[in-house]
Order: C-alpha cells, then structure tokens, then sequence
C-alpha cells in the first residue's frame, strides 16, 4: 500500500513508524529526508546524544527503554527563565525556550512536532554559529508557519540532516514515533 523504495532499510523503519502514528498511509509522500539519517542519528544516540524536544508532548512520547545511552531527553519549555527570555526576545515561549538548548546542541537530535517557531529559532541560531545537531526530525503541524519553517531546514544552506513531514502535517505522535524508530535496537 506504501512505497518505500526511495528509502534505506533504517530510513524506512522510521518512516513505517511515522505512518503508524498518524494512520495515513500516504503520509510516505510528504516524507523529506536526508538519506542516511537514521544510522547518522542513531550513531549520535550510541555516542550519548541528548533528544531536545521542542514540547512536553513530544518528549513524554519518546520510550526511555529504546534509548541506547541512556540519552537526556531535554525539553526546557518549563524552564522558568523562558517566560522572560520570551518577552525580552520578542517570541514565543518556544522559541525562546530553544534559546536554552546552546549548551546541549552539538550533535544533539532535534524533535520538534508542535511548534514553528522552535524550528524558525533553531535555523536562527544555527546562523548565528551555534553547534550543528546530529538529526532534526518530526516536524511542526499547523496552518501557520508549519510549512514555511519545514521548507526552511530542508533548503538550509548547510544542508541539515533531517527526517520530516512535508506540508501541514505532523505532530507529537509523529515525531516521537520517529524518535523512538530511530533509538530502536532493531535498527
């Protein structure tokens, strides 16, 4: 019913379990992806690489027990500087709360399902010289900015791996579906 012949065995692993958590099996069109993402990010995650979640949602998704290193998954949106990092900076809190990822960024795998802005913020200070991650994988849902900031990361002048949704699609399920395809032994 899906063809996902345009995917390595591991790409195509996470891509089946993307489409799992969203019930639509033509999800697999709107799929953009680096090939060989899914070896790169899981090499990351074996070397200890954290998880920086844009949302609890995403994060509360992924399975602790599928992580090889016993990885941090690090979501700061709760963190209580982000409310007045948000206003001094003129943004969202979820912008702003990816402010806080700097130190955690370098080699890191980016799931970012809910929010935009957090991935607008992210290319933002990628741009501004900030430590490149591993892997940005999901992909924000939404009428606003959704489509806009995914387009961004996959014409990204410094090419950014990345596993994502196309369009408006997406969401927490998604990406921490992808996430947990990603962390899995199996692969």
């Amino acid at each position: 019913e899906t063809d996902l012949s345009g995917f390595s065995p591991a790409d195509a692993e996470a891509v089946v379990r993307m489409i799992h958590a969203s019930g639509q099996t033509d999800l697999v069109e709107d799929i953009a992806h680096t090939p060989g993402v899914v070896e790169h990010a899981r090499a990351a995650l074996g070397a200890g690489a954290p998880i920086l979640a844009d949302t609890h949602m995403v994060a509360e998704g992924i399975t602790p027990r599928r992580l090889p290193a016993g990885n941090a998954v690090i979501c700061t949106l709760r963190d209580p500087r982000v409310a007045g990092l948000a206003e001094q900076l003129g943004t969202t809190r979820t912008a702003a709360a990816v402010e806080l990822w700097r130190e955690h960024l370098d080699g890191a795998i980016v799931a970012i399902g809910n929010a935009p802005t957090a991935l607008f913020h992210l290319l933002q200070l990628i741009d501004d010289g900030a430590p490149m991650p591993a892997a940005i994988v999901g992909g924000p849902v939404g009428f606003v900015g959704a489509v806009e900031s995914k387009e961004a990361v996959i014409a990204h002048p410094k090419q950014l791996r990345h596993l994502l949704v196309r369009g408006r699609r997406g969401g927490s399920a998604i990406t921490a579906a992808a996430v947990n395809a990603i962390a899995s032994a199996e692969l």
